[in-house]
């Protein structure tokens, strides 16, 4: 007003006001918004923007923090975001400083799933017709997991106990920070190796990719795109057997085979093509609620195929007829009784007096 003799501030006094007051008042604040301009620079800091429906925020998330992130950032994710305020003086802007970053819930990983899944089915990443068969006796097996806790144990238990095999471990963080770029690392390694066993490690004639159950953030780094797209180009075969039964990763889509739990992969590693194709008849026709069942038959049966010796054109001829014939249960079962039944028992059953034929004409009985 006329006459008014406050000393005026310079552009930049005001400036240094405003920043001391806002990052004094907001020196630690979680911010919850919608990703909207994403962009990793080459200097490794990340540029963004969040907005909801009625504002938006500019954001900067330096190298160090970005480097820990356990997703990758999309235009478009609903995110939790953790840090400071600041302001900008040389162009009267204001903007957070991320210090961490999460997705907003497990809806907004579940949209984040369902987008990257579409992108690499799309590009025939989960293609059934470029799925590779197992082996039938693999002589070698590679299991990338954690080194420690119950998974590894179990699975080095059913191998050794059905298909006793050279085990090669190849120890990952299973995750959580940099968990999925070892994974993915691992993968490549073993395929990387010499197919005519010329290196330090002897190449694995199958792979299995595995770790306990757990949330779906747990189980997250198994549905980043670098780990989907090594399983996808590995050229060995590949088990993914990550969770329990109800959890599924992009991991699962992108392998050869999933297991319902590590140990299932274990079990699953010795199956003979035509056990395969039998056992995906039965899962087809009976569904989730008898997969333990059908497991456990087939183990027998891969089982029988060891011991047996000449058991082994018998079982394959049964599961041939198993395959073809799926609408006449009984049928088979009047094969097996007939042709394949005394060739078809286990010593260990023979032991506990179990009958295998008994659980053999159970599963078809299902089928009726």
């Amino acid at each position: 007003m006329p006459g008014d003799n406050a000393m005026a501030l310079s552009v930049s006094e005001l400036s240094g006001r405003l920043k001391r007051m806002v990052e004094g008042e907001f020196g630690h604040v979680r911010l919850r918004g919608e990703i909207s301009g994403y962009k990793r620079a080459a200097s490794g800091h990340v540029y963004l923007c969040l907005k909801d429906d009625a504002a938006v925020i500019d954001g900067v998330m330096w190298k160090g923090s970005a480097a820990g992130l356990a997703f990758r950032p999309e235009d478009g994710v609903e995110v939790v975001a953790t840090g400071r305020l600041t302001t900008y003086p040389g162009r009267s802007k204001y903007q957070i400083v991320i210090d961490r970053m999460e997705l907003a819930g497990a809806g907004a990983l579940m949209a984040l799933l369902e987008k990257l899944k579409a992108k690499l089915a799309a590009e025939g990443l989960f293609d059934r017709a470029a799925k590779k068969p197992l082996p039938f006796m693999p002589r070698t097996i590679g299991v990338v997991t954690s080194p420690t806790g119950a998974v590894i144990r179990d699975i080095l238990h059913r191998l050794e106990d059905r298909c006793p095999t050279h085990v090669v471990v190849w120890p990952v963080k299973v995750q959580g920070q940099g968990a999925a770029e070892e994974v993915a690392a691992a993968v490549r390694g073993f395929d990387a190796l010499p197919a005519d066993g010329s290196g330090p490690v002897r190449r694995p004639d199958l792979v299995i990719v595995a770790r306990g159950g757990g949330s779906i953030e747990d189980l997250w780094a198994f549905n980043e795109e670098a780990v989907v797209r090594a399983v996808a180009a590995c050229t060995i075969p590949i088990i993914s057997a990550v969770g329990h039964e109800t959890d599924t990763t992009l991991c699962d889509h992108a392998a050869d085979l999933r297991a319902p739990t590590p140990t299932a992969a274990a079990v699953r590693t010795h199956m003979s093509g035509a056990l395969r194709a039998a056992e995906r008849a039965l899962f087809d026709k009976l569904g989730a609620p008898h997969q333990l069942l059908i497991l456990e038959l087939f183990a027998e049966l891969r089982a029988a195929i060891i011991s047996g010796g000449g058991a082994e054109a018998t079982v394959e001829a049964t599961c041939s007829i198993c395959s073809a014939t799926i609408r006449d249960p009984g049928a088979v079962i009047d094969h097996v009784a007939e042709h394949a039944r005394p060739s078809l028992l286990n010593p260990k059953t023979l032991e506990a007096g179990v009958d295998f034929g008994t659980d053999l004409s159970e599963i078809f009985l299902l089928l009726r």
